[in-house]
């Protein structure tokens, strides 16, 4: 009888799909701009009816909402390199080999003269939303940041992500690489996770966050989750991430063909440190030979026979303080030019992933109706390197020198996992040929000039042709909105934006000779700083990047003048020929600085790093101690406790058996940091001071089985940053071990290797054996800070 209901029962449920099935209507989509509001978001949608029918057998179904693209909206992808210089690539006279860059250049635009920030954050913020860094508060590196409007990391309601737009009108949208623009505070699993990748527009996230990763072994996150680094061999994060990228769009298109994609893609290279395969390095092999000096004039002559450059362009005098080629020793001249061919191999292997990703697309059949942006860095190359170059860059962070003799000791394996390295400043002075300057440096074109291809089969008529308006990263966002047919918001989430600052570049892409429409532009960067006027730039070169103090202070810096339609590379000043010209473009900065968020200018270098002295919050707040449970990892600046310059003790309560092994807790990496941990079952710790030595203290006594309560103590020498201490080791309140510490790092670890426990994920802090994952079961382990982080506005010690 039961079996006989059932079938009954289904028999009914049948005919009442079968009878409705018929009357089913079209899906109700948002198909066009046409009467539909999508300035404001989210698009609303229709009121819902309501039935008074019993039957559903009497009714016709409702039409569906759903919120499409607008029609024949494009396929949208972003290529943002980082640290390439305006004349690293080949296609812009550089001496890189970059045919994925110069493929899409011959079928697309070259853009000669369009700017970035000069420093990745900002650049990265008004990128990806289309207002200038500072109205986002992001006018400096999130680690830098303070509580003024324009630098606290923290974007502004008012102002809404472009992934965010296109995905709220119908895009799919994923990111994959760098990540640059979360709170330093807010990069933990309690966040807020508002400005992490997937709060801000992106339903797929795979790369890092922050400024730096370690390419061999990268801290990786999947959205918000951290994962396990892949482990294959010749593994490399770009490849990685290359692959991750091609299998979203690849399962993107195989599920919705018909709905576009936004796909950012944002690796690490070329920025430090400068991570390529041998065979990459190889083939550059004796190509830098002579020198600086020599590539600088070799590059102006290929960009005047490529028309990069006008005929009559200069060479701007290179910075004072970077020496003569001729003027090197033998032993620097073969460090500096191994630098430069680990450089130049990281940019091409960087493209030759990228053009993975292109041919993927292409197979698709979606490349010609897909724009790409492929910008050839977020900034100028980096002088970060100092005068030598460096083998460990948190080196630099720390403003420690190291000896071009120890990096001798390095030179088979630059660029290999045993070094994070960055190349000496005279290579980023010739890498951003013809100007003067480097990175940070806003004020100069070598700072802020990158160059871009665009490249739309489908809607660019012109092929292969240079564009020389002035252009700036903020009008990327203005271009996607009006190729796709997409407004910027004048309200989301029922909060006012602010009206976009950017400039649409379409109106350039098949007409050539338009007049510009991005007539005004600040630059401002760590005091540096200049405003561009109809052709004319106005500036002041306030600090340099290899230097440890600016030239003058904000109030006695020295303007100069230039006309930039007949002086491509800032040679030429013009501030004792025309005054009151300059004197107007200086009252001009001052009135787009207060406008956009710019003042008051902050200049402060190294200190800014510690939270406490940049005045910008730190998870923990005034709390001097954390306790931490097992499986915490991840644990990055402005989240863990500062140990910086202070007595603190480390106490970790454990269960262990026979022979135990395994970290307890750990901050910093191979490169640089701190760990305390179990090694064939004697407590020990150790300081890694920026991978040039390492103290270890070991317990003179084994751990039996059971549980435990082991504990460091330091106690910090005082008198200043970046000074020793002695440490002590203990089991169960006794005394096991006491050593001294000489040195210590006076500002960060860096934030690549983060604190962990339980494990040392990334690059290890010190040999553990064959694992670092914890043999025993930890209950909780207490950091204490015992004093003050002593501060200091000198330079830390000069580490030999």
């Amino acid at each position: 009888m039961k079996i006989r209901l059932l079938q009954l029962s289904l028999m009914s449920s049948l005919a009442v799909f079968l009878a409705c099935e018929p009357k089913q209507t079209e899906t109700t989509t948002v198909a066009s701009p046409d009467g539909i509001d999508r300035t404001v978001l989210p698009i609303k949608q229709p009121e819902r009816v309501r039935y008074s029918e019993l039957d559903v057998r009497n009714t016709t179904p409702p039409s569906r909402f759903e919120v499409t693209a607008p029609k024949d909206a494009p396929n949208v992808v972003i290529i943002l390199m980082d640290d390439t210089g305006f004349a690293v690539p080949e296609t812009f006279g550089g001496p890189a080999y970059m045919p994925t860059l110069d493929r899409l250049a011959k079928n697309g635009l070259t853009y000669n003269r369009f700017h970035t920030t000069s420093l990745c954050t900002p650049t990265r913020a008004a990128l990806l939303t289309g207002y200038n860094p500072h109205s986002v508060s992001l006018g400096i590196i999130t680690e830098l940041a303070t509580t003024y409007p324009g630098y606290s990391s923290v974007r502004p309601q008012s102002v809404t992500p472009l992934a965010e737009v296109l995905r709220q009108n119908g895009y799919n949208t994923a990111q994959f690489g760098k990540s640059h623009e979360t709170p330093t505070w807010e990069k933990s699993s309690n966040g807020p996770q508002d400005r992490w990748p997937t709060h801000s527009g992106f339903e797929k996230f795979y790369g890092f966050l922050g400024g730096i990763t370690n390419n061999w072994a990268p801290v990786i996150y999947d959205g918000v989750t951290m994962i396990e680094t892949p482990n294959y061999a010749g593994y490399h994060f770009t490849n990685d991430m290359t692959n991750k990228a091609i299998s979203w769009v690849s399962q993107q298109q195989s599920l919705q063909p018909d709905k576009p994609f936004f796909l950012y893609y944002a690796p690490a290279g070329t920025r430090a440190p400068h991570h390529a395969p041998k065979e990459y390095s190889a083939k550059y092999k004796g190509k830098f030979d002579k020198g600086w000096d020599v590539l600088r004039e070799e590059i102006l002559e290929r960009q005047k026979k490529l028309g990069i450059v006008p005929a009559n362009t200069k060479l701007a005098p290179k910075p004072k303080e970077i020496q003569d080629w001729a003027n090197l020793s033998p032993i620097e001249q073969k460090l500096f030019a191994r630098q430069m061919e680990v450089f130049a191999g990281f940019a091409e292997h960087t493209d030759y992933e990228i053009g993975r990703l292109i041919d993927a697309i292409e197979e698709m059949g979606e490349l010609d109706n897909t724009i790409i942006f492929f910008i050839a860095g977020d900034n100028g190359s980096s002088g970060e390197g100092q005068q030598t170059g460096m083998f460990n860059e948190w080196t630099y962070f720390n403003g420690v020198k190291e000896s071009v003799e120890d990096m001798m000791k390095l030179y088979d394996e630059w660029g290999t996992e045993s070094t994070i390295p960055h190349m000496a400043s005279g290579w980023a002075v010739a890498t951003n040929s013809p100007f003067t300057w480097t990175k940070q440096v806003a004020s100069d074109f070598g700072g802020s000039r990158n160059g871009m291809v665009v490249h739309w089969p489908k809607g660019i008529k012109a092929k292969g042709e240079m564009r020389n308006q002035f252009g700036f990263v903020s009008d990327v966002a203005p271009t996607i909105y009006e190729v796709t047919g997409i407004p910027s918001p004048k309200m989301v989430n029922g909060i006012a934006q602010d009206p976009i600052e950017g400039t649409s570049l379409a109106y350039s892409f098949d007409n050539g000779d338009a007049p510009e429409q991005h007539s005004v532009q600040y630059f401002e960067m760590g005091g540096n700083r200049a405003i561009y006027q109809d052709g004319w730039y106005a500036r002041t070169i306030h600090a340099a990047p290899f230097l440890p103090e600016p030239y003058n202070t904000l109030q006695n810096d020295v303007w100069e003048l230039y006309n930039t339609k007949e002086d491509f590379s800032l040679s030429n000043d013009l501030s004792k020929t025309d005054p009151n010209r300059l004197k107007d473009m200086q009252a001009l900065f001052m009135k787009e600085a207060e406008k956009y968020h710019v003042l008051p200018i902050d200049d402060r270098r190294l200190e800014r790093m510690i939270a406490e002295m940049a005045g910008r919050p730190t998870l923990l707040g005034n709390r001097t101690s954390m306790t931490l449970t097992k499986d915490m990892k991840g644990l990055g600046v402005d989240v863990f406790i500062n140990l910086q310059n202070t007595s603190y003790t480390i106490t970790s309560e454990v269960e262990v058996g026979p022979n135990a092994n395994g970290v307890m807790v750990c901050q910093g990496g191979r490169f640089g940091g701190l760990s305390f941990y179990i090694k064939n079952g004697k407590p020990s710790f150790t300081y890694n001071l920026f991978g040039l030595n390492s103290t270890t203290l070991t317990s003179t006594q084994s751990l039996p089985p059971g549980k435990h309560t082991l504990g460091f103590d330091f106690k910090y020498d005082g008198g200043g940053p970046g000074r020793g201490g002695i440490g002590t080791i203990l089991i169960d309140g006794e005394k096991v071990g006491e050593g001294r510490i000489e040195r210590t790092q006076p500002s960060i670890f860096g934030v690549v290797d983060l604190a962990d426990v339980g494990v040392d994920l990334g690059t290890p802090v010190a040999d553990y054996g064959p694992s670092s994952k914890f043999s025993g079961e930890i209950k909780k382990v207490t950091v204490q800070r015992n004093g003050e982080n002593a501060k200091s506005n000198t330079p830390p010690p000069i580490i030999d």
